[in-house]
């Protein structure tokens, strides 16, 4: 087992419904455009699959894809939408687990590489990947950038959304780049539900050397699904590299 939180019922049940944006026919437009542009024919493996969110639409884009999930309550979700013979997924870490077969397409996505919370593990997370892959294959992560300008001199913590149903604050320890994010939810009878969650944060440039320490050659890098140039005020990566033919 890695050192990442589990998500349990509870939280699995509610997780769609507390997506927002990243739900969206745009966001999931972009996002299923670009890697089914990547795979081609596939098959595709998503690493922590979730309840889908990617992996079904892109599997209706003519994608085959297999998932590996940590939380069996998320896969229980994921279930109610596609079938194990439509979309066959193994329960274990994406770190570790593997699967069998070659793929062309590796993908994680929605800053879940910080869920793994030692920089061993994201490096064996690369490595797990390029494993999976067939040559010319591709992984990608979609990953966000710390915003530490965002902190006042001598502050721990940081908002990064602020609306009437949601506060988030991320607290960070800059020291060990561990960080957590902790969520003030409204819920409909006006109480407020906490809940948070564990992550190390990496810089764009440490995932590039994971790549290389797992054999994978750099290839792209944007600021979002749609292609648009990162830049160094970007608060967020999509990133492309490629297992050598």
């Amino acid at each position: 087992m890695t050192s990442s939180d589990l998500w349990d019922a509870e939280a699995a049940g509610r997780y769609d419904e507390e997506l927002g944006e990243m739900a969206s026919s745009k966001v999931i437009g972009e996002t299923v455009g670009f890697l089914a542009g990547l795979a081609g024919a596939g098959p595709a493996l998503e690493f922590a699959i979730g309840t889908g969110r990617v992996a079904v639409p892109l599997l209706r884009a003519g994608v085959p894809v297999t998932g590996i999930e940590l939380s069996r309550p998320m896969i229980d979700q994921l279930r109610s939408k596609v079938s194990a013979e439509q979309l066959p997924v193994t329960i274990g870490d994406m770190a570790t687990t593997q699967v069998r077969g070659d793929f062309s397409l590796v993908y994680l996505v929605f800053n879940t590489l910080g869920n793994l919370r030692t920089q061993a593990e994201q490096v064996a997370c690369f490595r797990n990947a390029a494993g999976h892959l067939a040559p010319g294959g591709r992984f990608v992560i979609e990953l966000w950038v710390p915003q530490l300008r965002r902190f006042p001199p001598g502050a721990g913590g940081a908002p990064f959304d602020v609306s009437e149903r949601h506060t988030g604050i991320d607290t960070y320890d800059l020291s060990t780049q561990q960080g957590t994010s902790h969520h003030y939810t409204r819920e409909r009878d006006g109480s407020i539900r906490y809940s948070c969650s564990n992550f190390r944060y990496a810089w764009a440039p440490e995932c590039d050397l994971m790549a290389q320490l797992a054999g994978l050659e750099f290839e792209a890098r944007y600021a979002d699904w749609d292609r648009s140039p990162f830049t160094s005020d970007s608060p967020s990566h999509v990133s492309v590299w490629r297992k050598p033919l």
